[in-house]
């Protein structure tokens, strides 16, 4: 019989292998910042993977548990998890080829301020942030819920930095009122 955690760690494999496959579908950059710039955020988002679901099983002062979570609670983590990945994947497909796994801008770079791009200006972290919250529902350690708060920072991190270069290349005029009509990464939070 399957676990939940086990189908977890399936759907975030699945997730991130079909994201990987997809990186050939996006043009090259025509401009990035320094790539010293961007060496802060993947080391959080990398640290907090590695919280999140770090092999050390028990043996790591942070996998303090909190909480044993209940089968049912573990089960419906699932589809939220799910549910955060369907979110990237809409803003993925939404912004085409304009894509980037880092930062920079692309040649025929635009502000993309539909889809969900009308709702966050950040759907791919907002999505990432609820899987990774789903997950540490689910892990209920210390382990897992600091593993969420290093890989969310790192999407805060990397959202500044890719609205300051952004402000930079496409105008700052522009961009900031894109930044007044919508949200960073919550949802109808102003």
């Amino acid at each position: 019989m399957l676990r939940p955690h086990v189908v977890m760690a399936f759907v975030w494999m699945a997730w991130w292998l079909s994201w990987l496959a997809a990186a050939a579908w996006s043009d090259r950059a025509a401009a990035r910042p320094p790539g010293r710039h961007q060496i802060v955020y993947r080391l959080l988002a990398t640290a907090g993977v590695l919280l999140l679901f770090g092999p050390y099983r028990h043996r790591f002062a942070a996998e303090v548990i909190l909480w044993r979570t209940p089968p049912a609670l573990a089960w419906a983590m699932i589809p939220v998890a799910c549910a955060g990945f369907a979110f990237t994947w809409w803003a993925r497909i939404h912004l085409g080829r304009l894509w980037s796994s880092s930062v920079g801008r692309k040649a025929e770079h635009h502000i993309v301020d539909t889809g969900p791009y009308g709702i966050v200006r950040h759907p791919i972290y907002t999505g990432i942030t609820l899987a990774s919250i789903a997950t540490a529902v689910m892990r209920g350690t210390v382990a897992g819920w600091a593993g969420t708060a290093v890989m969310t920072i790192g999407w805060v991190v990397k959202a500044r930095l890719e609205e300051r270069f952004l402000r930079e290349q496409l105008g700052r005029e522009a961009y900031d009122a894109y930044a007044r009509r919508v949200p960073m990464l919550v949802p109808f939070l102003r």
